[in-house]
C-alpha cells in the first residue's frame, strides 16, 4: 500500500472533469447520451486566434519565455482590462502573471497568499476546484451558505462563517459556475471593504466576466477604486470567452508584490504557460473590430441558447424550478421537482443517464445537492433533444 504525502491523501479529482470523461466513453462505446456536463465552449477557437498559434510555431517561438509570460502578452491583457473598466487607471502589465490556464493561475494565488491555520471562505454552490486548492495550501476551506440559493453572499453571511476567527481570504466568482449568478458593482464593493477591515484576501475569478446577459459586461473587482483593492486578485483568461480552453491560458492580476511572488512560484513548477499559445492569445487579446466579430458571435449564441433552454423548461417541465442565469452558461436545477422516490441528486443524474440518455452534473459535486446542473454550452438542437427527452423521466 503507497503512503501519500499528506498534501494529495485526500486530494479528490475534478468531479465535472471525471463525469464528463465517462459519459464521453458510454457514448464511443455506442450508448445514446447527451452530454451536458462540460463547462466548455462547443465553438471552434476563432480562425486568426488559431492561425497566429500555427504562425508562432512556424516561426520558431517554441522556446522558453519569461515565467510571467511574454512582454507583449502581459500588455495585451493590460490594455484590454483597460477597455473592460475605462473609468480606471492604467492596468500595470508587471502586476500581470499569465498561466497554464485560470485553473493555475488559481492555484498560485491559494499557494502564495494561504497556509496552515488559515482560514478561506467559500460560497456554496462553489466551482469544484476552489475547496481543493485550498487544502493543498494546507489551509482550511469554509463553506458559507447565503440565505438564497444563487450563491451570492452578503458581508452579514461572511459575519457568521467568519465568527469563530482565523480568515484569511475569501473566493468569489461572478459570473458564477454553477448557478450563473452574477454580484452588482455594490454587492462586490460591500464585499471588499468586509475583507480589508479583516485584512483578508479577496480573490475574484471573473473567467466568465465576457459571458453575461445583461447589456455589455458583468461587474468587476477592477471597477472598483484601486485604493479598495491592495488586497485583492483577480483571475480570467482567455478559456470561455474566445473558446480556447485546450490552449491554456489565464492569468492573475494583483498588487506588484504578489505578482513577482506568483511569477517566482510558478518558475518552480510550470515555468511558463506554452510559448504558441501565448502568441495565440496575443492574438485574441490584440483582436481589432472585424476579429471581434468571431466573439460576438459567440456572445449572441450563448444568449440565444440561455432564451431558448428557459423556455423549454417554461413549457415542457412546468414544474421543475430552476434559476434562471445571469451570466455564463449553466442551468441549475432544483432536484425536488425531477426526483422519484426520495432520489438524491446522485442517484437522479444515474437515472437520466441510464433512461433518456442526459447526462447531467450532480449539485453536490458544488457543494448543494438540492440541485443538478445543465451546461448549455452546445446548439440549440442538442439542447431542444436533450430537454424533449425529460419529461418522459419526471413524470
Amino acid at each position: 500500500m503507497i503512503h501519500f504525502s499528506p498534501n494529495i491523501a485526500k486530494l479528490q479529482p475534478s468531479a465535472t472533469i471525471s463525469l464528463s470523461s465517462r459519459v464521453k466513453e458510454l457514448i464511443s462505446a455506442g450508448h445514446d447520451i447527451i452530454n451536458l456536463t462540460a463547462g466548455e465552449p462547443d465553438f471552434p477557437t476563432p480562425s486568426f486566434i488559431a492561425d497566429a498559434g500555427v504562425r508562432a510555431i512556424r516561426e520558431g517561438r517554441t522556446r522558453y519565455t519569461p515565467s510571467a509570460g511574454v512582454p507583449e502578452l502581459r500588455a495585451a491583457i493590460a490594455t484590454d482590462l483597460s477597455r473592460l473598466s475605462p473609468h480606471q487607471p492604467a492596468f500595470d502589465p508587471a502586476s500581470i502573471v499569465v498561466s497554464a490556464g485560470a485553473k493555475e493561475a488559481l492555484f498560485n494565488a491559494c499557494f502564495s497568499l494561504f497556509g496552515p491555520g488559515d482560514r478561506v471562505l467559500i460560497p456554496v454552490p462553489y466551482w469544484t476546484t476552489y475547496p481543493e486548492q485550498i487544502a493543498l495550501a494546507r489551509a482550511e476551506p469554509v463553506f458559507v451558505n447565503p440565505g438564497g440559493e444563487n450563491g451570492k453572499v452578503t458581508p452579514e453571511d461572511l459575519d457568521r462563517a467568519a465568527a469563530s476567527g482565523g480568515v484569511k481570504g475569501i473566493i468569489l466568482n461572478s459570473p458564477g459556475n454553477p448557478t450563473g449568478a452574477v454580484y452588482s458593482l455594490e454587492e462586490l464593493e460591500a464585499i471588499v471593504r468586509w475583507a480589508n477591515a479583516r485584512n483578508a484576501w479577496v480573490i475574484s475569478d471573473e473567467i466568465y466576466r465576457r459571458i453575461y446577459h445583461g447589456d455589455r459586461l458583468a461587474p468587476g473587482l477592477l471597477d472598483l477604486d484601486p485604493a479598495l483593492l491592495e488586497r485583492s486578485v483577480v483571475i480570467d483568461g482567455a478559456s470561455k470567452s474566445f473558446a480556447m480552453t485546450g490552449w491554456r491560458i489565464g492569468f492573475s492580476y494583483s498588487p506588484l508584490e504578489l505578482a513577482t511572488k506568483i511569477s517566482a512560484l510558478q518558475s518552480q513548477t510550470t515555468s511558463h504557460p506554452s510559448a504558441p499559445s501565448q502568441y495565440a492569445a496575443l492574438a485574441a487579446y490584440c483582436a481589432g473590430e472585424e476579429q471581434m466579430r468571431e466573439y460576438r458571435t459567440m456572445s449572441s449564441a450563448f444568449e440565444r441558447r440561455r432564451a431558448h433552454v428557459v423556455r423549454l423548461f417554461r413549457e415542457l417541465l412546468p414544474g421543475v424550478r430552476f434559476l434562471e442565469p445571469e451570466g455564463a452558461f449553466y442551468l441549475w436545477i432544483a432536484v425536488d421537482g425531477m426526483a422519484r422516490n426520495g432520489e438524491n441528486d446522485i442517484a437522479l443524474c444515474e437515472r437520466l443517464i441510464e433512461t433518456v440518455g442526459v447526462a447531467l452534473v450532480p449539485g453536490s459535486a458544488f457543494g448543494d445537492e438540492r440541485f443538478v446542473r445543465l451546461s448549455y454550452a452546445c446548439s440549440e438542437d442538442t439542447l431542444e433533444r436533450a430537454v424533449e427527452r425529460l419529461p418522459e423521466a419526471v413524470a
